[in-house]
C-alpha cells in the first residue's frame, strides 16, 4: 500500500490511540497490513490486529515480530511482551477505517464509488481499462469492497493519481455509513439490485436505500439504470444529481435505442440530442449492462466518442471465480462456490453452456442467499435450470429436496453432502460436464475431490486465465478491426485442443488453425463452430474437409486439383463455395505458390464458382531474429506484391495475413487484416521483446511415489548410470519417456522442484518412471514434484534437451492428464 508521509505518532493521533512499548513516534509508515500471510515488506509496515469471529489477528503478532514487523495496532486488552511499538485502541477495525477516512480527505481528485448487487468488480476493472490511458487511476484491488477491503483500497491513493475507483459492498443494514465516510465519492454508480444477502434486509427497498447511503453530500452525479423501477424510485427520493440510462425511457440522459449482437455487440444511443454509438466484444446481458455503466462515466468525463469506441471495443474479460478441471470418466467439472444466489447460478450455468457440452449435470445445494421465500425460489430455480438446458439435477439439502416436485428434468435428491457421497453411484458420471454450485457450509470441495480425475498422478496443468491474458496481450498491439487467428494445431501445443479452443471461442478469436483435417473434425464434433483453417490438407481428406465446413490451405496446383476433384465427386450440390486459404512462398521455401504461379492461380480460381478465396497468407522465416530484419522485410514486400495481385483480381473481400507470434510484436505495422498467434498464447515468448510480459499457461507436475535411502557406492536405474556418491534419499516419480520426459534429461541434466528445492534426476529416465535425488530436501511420499511451471520456465528444460519449447510441449503424451484451471 502507498504512503503519504505518515509516522506512527501521527497515526496514533488520527485514530485516537495510545503509543506503548517502544515509544518512538517518528517511525515512518508506508504499508498497512491485516493478513499476516500477505506480508511483503516488514519495515515501515503497520499491522492492524483485527478480530472477527474465531480469527483473531493478535495471535499472529509474535510471528510477524519474528519476520521483522515492529509496529502494531492492537486492542486495549492485548499483553505487551516485546520491544515493538504498539498503538492501543478500543476497536482495531474502526481504527483502520478512521485512518483510511483521514487519508481520503487529503485528496481533491474525483472518486468514483460503485455499489450494487452484481457487476461492481467488472465495472471497476472496465473503467480502469477505459480511463487509465488518459488519467492516472487507482482502483480497489480484486473485490476489496468490504469493511476491511475499502480502507485498504483507499490507502493506495497518492499524489500521482487523477481518479480513484472504489467498490463498496454491504451484507446487512448500517454497514454503508462506515464506507461512505472512507470513500466520500464524488461520482457514483449503482450497478443493479439483486438477491445477494437478501435475508438480511426486510425488503428490496431497504436494501436499495442502504446501498444509496454511499452517495452523500460530496456526490456530483450518480449513474444508474432507470429501467429498474425500485432503483429509479429510490434515486428520485434522494434528491442527488443523477445520470440515468435506459432502453425504454427516451428522457434518460443516455437513451439506448438499439442493441445489435453479431459476434460482438453494437450499442446505439442518444446523448444530449445527438446519436452516439459504441461496440463491445461481448454479447451477454450482464456484460452489456456493465459496459453501459462504463459508457456513462466516460461521457461524464468528456472522453471523445472516438476514444470511447476504441477503448470499449477492446474491453477485456475479467477473470471468473471458477475452476474447470478434468474429471473422472472423461468428464469436465466446474467448481463454483463463490456466490450461492440465483443470479450467480444463472451466470455459472452460462459458463457451463459456453463449454459446448451435450450432457450437462448440475449439483446444487440449498440456496442460502435470496430475498425470495422458498416457495417462490425453488420453482424459479426449476424453470431456470430447464431454460439453461441442464440435463440432470442433483439437489443436496433439505430445502431443495422439499420442492423436488417442481423439477421436470431427470433429478436426484439428497439431504446432505454426506448422504450424496455415501449413496450416489459415482461411476454413473461419464462423458458429462458437471457444475458444482454449493453454499460454503455444504463443503462441496469434498465432492470435487471425488469427481476430479486421479487416474494418473502426473498432470499437465493448463491455466485458462493466463491463456486469455496472453491473448489480450497480443490483442493490445492490434488495430480494433484486425482479426486474430489462434493456432491450436498439435493438440493446442499439447494443452488440449477442445478445452483451449473453447476458451478462445468464448473470448472471440476470429479463426482457429489446425495442421490436419482430423484435428478440425474433432473440434467440430466437440461443438466448436468458429472458422477453422486446415494448414496441411492430405490427399484423401478434402471430401471430409468439405463435409465438416473446414477451410483448407491451398499451397500448390496439385492441392487445388485434389480439392476440385473432391468437389466434383460430391453427391449433393454445394450450398455455398468452399472457402480456401492461399499460401504464398515468400522466402520460407517450404509450402506455397511462387510469384510466377499467381496469374495461373487467379485464372483457375476464377473459373470455378465452387471455390472462394477467404484469405491469402505467407509465413515469416525469421521474424524472431533482429539480425534478419532485412530478410523479413523482403518477405513482407514480396507478400505485398503477390497478395495485392490476387486481392485486386476478385470482386469480394479477401483477408491477408503474414504475421506470426513474433511478427505481431516486432512488425506490428504489417498486421494487414489478421495475425496468427501461436506459441505466445501458451506463455512462451518467441522473441526478446515478449520476455517477461507473458503469463505462464502450462505446468507439468507429478508426485513422489516412494522414497528410499542408499549408501555411497550404490547405483540407480538401468545400466547403473546413477551413481550414489554419498548417503542419499532417492525419490521415484511416475513420469518417464512414454509421458514425454526426454531421456536427455537423465543423469543430472535436469531437475524436478520439490517444495521449492531442486531435485536432480539421477540415472536414466525409464519408460514410465524416473528417480530424483531428494537428499537434504524436507519432503515425503505424495509430495508434488514440478518439472516446469511459472517459477521454473519450460525454456530451461528445452535448453537441457538442446531443442525448443515447441518440441517439449507437443511431446507430452496423451496419457498425461490435462487439468484446466480457471481462477
Amino acid at each position: 500500500m502507498q504512503n503519504y508521509n505518515y509516522t506512527i505518532g501521527k497515526i496514533a493521533n488520527i485514530i485516537d490511540g495510545e503509543i506503548i512499548g517502544n515509544q518512538q513516534d517518528n517511525i515512518g509508515i508506508k504499508n498497512i497490513l491485516f493478513d499476516s500471510r500477505l506480508l511483503v515488506e516488514p519495515d515501515n509496515t503497520l499491522f492492524f490486529a483485527l478480530s472477527s469471529g474465531r480469527n483473531d489477528g493478535h495471535k499472529y503478532i509474535d510471528e510477524l515480530y519474528r519476520k521483522g514487523v515492529r509496529t502494531f495496532v492492537v486492542n486495549n486488552s492485548f499483553p505487551i511482551n516485546n520491544d515493538a511499538t504498539y498503538i492501543i485502541v478500543e476497536d482495531t477495525l474502526a481504527a483502520m477505517q478512521k485512518l483510511a477516512a483521514f487519508h481520503r480527505g487529503r485528496f481533491e481528485i474525483p472518486v468514483i464509488g460503485i455499489t450494487g448487487s452484481n457487476g461492481k468488480t467488472i465495472v471497476k476493472e472496465w473503467l480502469y481499462q477505459i480511463l487509465s490511458p488518459t488519467f492516472s487511476v487507482v482502483r480497489s484491488p480484486k473485490s476489496y469492497n468490504s469493511q476491511i477491503g475499502v480502507p485498504l483500497s483507499v490507502w493506495q491513493m497518492d499524489g500521482s493519481h487523477d481518479i480513484a475507483v472504489i467498490e463498496a459492498g454491504i451484507s446487512k443494514p448500517d454497514e454503508m455509513g462506515n464506507l461512505t465516510r472512507i470513500i466520500r465519492p464524488t461520482i457514483g454508480i449503482f450497478t443493479n439490485i439483486g438477491p445477494a444477502h437478501g435475508k438480511n434486509f426486510k425488503s428490496i427497498e431497504q436494501k436499495i436505500n442502504e446501498k444509496l447511503k454511499l452517495f452523500g453530500g460530496d456526490i456530483k452525479s450518480c449513474v444508474y439504470c432507470a429501467d429498474q423501477p425500485e432503483v429509479a424510485a429510490a434515486m428520485r427520493n434522494t434528491g442527488i444529481n443523477t445520470f440515468s440510462w435506459s432502453k425504454t425511457d427516451r428522457n434518460a440522459d443516455l437513451y439506448i435505442k438499439d442493441i445489435s449482437r453479431n459476434g460482438n455487440t453494437t450499442l446505439r444511443a442518444t446523448y444530449k440530442g445527438e446519436d452516439v454509438e459504441t461496440v463491445i466484444p461481448f454479447i451477454d446481458d450482464a456484460s452489456i449492462e456493465n459496459a453501459i455503466h462504463c459508457w456513462c462515466i466516460a461521457l461524464i468525463f468528456n472522453i471523445s466518442e472516438d476514444l470511447i469506441k476504441e477503448r470499449m471495443s477492446h474491453l477485456e474479460s475479467i477473470e471468473m471465480r471458477m475452476e474447470l478441471k478434468a474429471g473422472i470418466n472423461n468428464c469436465l467439472v466446474i467448481n463454483d462456490a463463490y456466490n450461492n444466489d440465483r443470479n450467480a447460478l444463472s451466470i455459472a450455468l452460462d459458463f457451463m453452456n459456453a463449454q459446448r457440452h451435450d450432457n450437462k449435470v448440475l449439483i446444487l445445494s440449498d440456496i442460502m442467499q435470496s430475498e425470495l421465500k422458498e416457495d417462490e425460489l425453488y420453482p424459479y430455480i426449476a424453470q431456470l435450470i430447464e431454460k439453461k438446458g441442464v440435463d440432470i439435477l442433483i439437489g443436496i439439502g433439505k430445502s431443495i429436496s422439499k420442492y423436488k416436485s417442481h423439477i421436470k428434468i431427470k433429478s436426484y435428491f439428497y439431504e446432505s453432502t454426506n448422504d450424496f457421497l455415501a449413496n450416489h453411484p459415482m461411476q454413473s458420471f461419464e462423458n458429462q460436464i458437471i457444475l458444482l454450485k454449493g453454499a460454503r457450509n455444504f463443503e462441496f470441495e469434498r465432492i470435487m475431490k471425488v469427481l476430479q480425475m486421479k487416474s494418473h498422478e502426473t498432470v499437465l496443468e493448463i491455466n485458462l486465465d493466463n491463456l486469455v491474458k496472453n491473448l489480450n496481450y497480443y490483442r493490445g498491439k492490434l488495430k480494433k478491426e484486425t482479426k486474430v487467428m489462434a493456432m491450436v494445431k498439435a493438440f493446442a501445443y499439447g494443452s488440449g485442443n477442445h478445452e483451449v479452443s473453447n476458451v478462445l471461442a468464448f473470448h472471440h478469436v476470429d479463426y482457429l488453425t489446425v495442421a490436419y483435417a482430423d484435428e478440425g473434425i474433432d473440434l467440430r464434433d466437440q461443438g466448436i463452430r468458429l472458422p477453422i483453417m486446415v494448414m496441411t490438407p492430405e490427399t484423401n481428406t478434402f471430401d471430409t474437409i468439405i463435409r465438416y465446413g473446414l477451410e483448407p490451405d491451398i499451397y500448390s496446383f496439385r492441392c487445388l486439383s485434389q480439392l476440385e476433384e473432391a468437389i466434383n465427386q460430391l453427391d449433393t450440390i454445394l450450398k455455398e463455395p468452399v472457402k480456401i486459404h492461399i499460401k504464398l512462398d515468400t522466402g520460407m521455401h517450404r509450402l506455397g505458390f511462387m510469384p510466377n504461379d499467381i496469374d495461373t492461380l487467379i485464372d483457375r480460381v476464377k473459373s470455378n464458382p465452387d471455390i472462394k478465396i477467404q484469405s491469402v497468407f505467407s509465413h515469416l522465416a525469421t521474424s524472431d531474429m533482429p539480425e534478419e530484419n532485412d530478410f523479413t522485410k523482403h518477405q513482407i514486400d514480396t507478400f505485398e506484391t503477390m497478395s495485392s495481385k490476387i486481392v485486386e483480381a476478385f470482386p469480394y473481400k479477401i483477408l491477408r495475413h503474414i504475421l506470426n507470434t513474433a511478427g505481431t510484436t516486432r512488425f506490428t505495422e504489417y498486421q494487414y487484416d489478421m495475425v496468427r498467434i501461436g506459441i505466445g498464447l501458451y506463455g512462451v515468448a518467441s522473441c526478446d521483446e515478449d520476455r517477461g510480459k507473458l503469463h505462464n499457461v502450462i505446468s507439468l507436475k507429478s508426485t513422489i511415489k516412494q522414497i528410499k535411502e542408499y549408501e555411497a557406492g550404490e547405483t540407480v536405474g538401468y545400466g547403473r548410470h546413477g551413481k550414489v556418491t554419498r548417503p542419499s534419499r532417492i525419490g521415484v516419480i511416475p513420469i518417464g519417456y512414454a509421458d514425454g520426459l526426454r531421456r536427455q534429461l537423465g543423469n543430472g541434466a535436469a531437475c524436478f522442484w520439490v517444495n521449492g528445492k531442486p531435485a536432480p534426476i539421477i540415472g536414466n529416465v525409464c519408460m514410465d518412471l524416473c528417480m530424483i535425488d531428494v537428499t537434504g530436501i524436507d519432503c515425503k511420499e505424495d509430495d508434488t514434484a514440478v518439472l516446469f511451471d511459472e517459477s521454473h520456465p519450460i525454456e530451461e528444460i528445452s535448453k537441457a534437451c538442446n531443442t525448443i519449447p515447441y518440441e517439449i510441449m507437443t511431446g507430452i503424451s496423451q496419457r498425461v492428464k490435462r487439468v484446466y484451471v480457471k481462477e
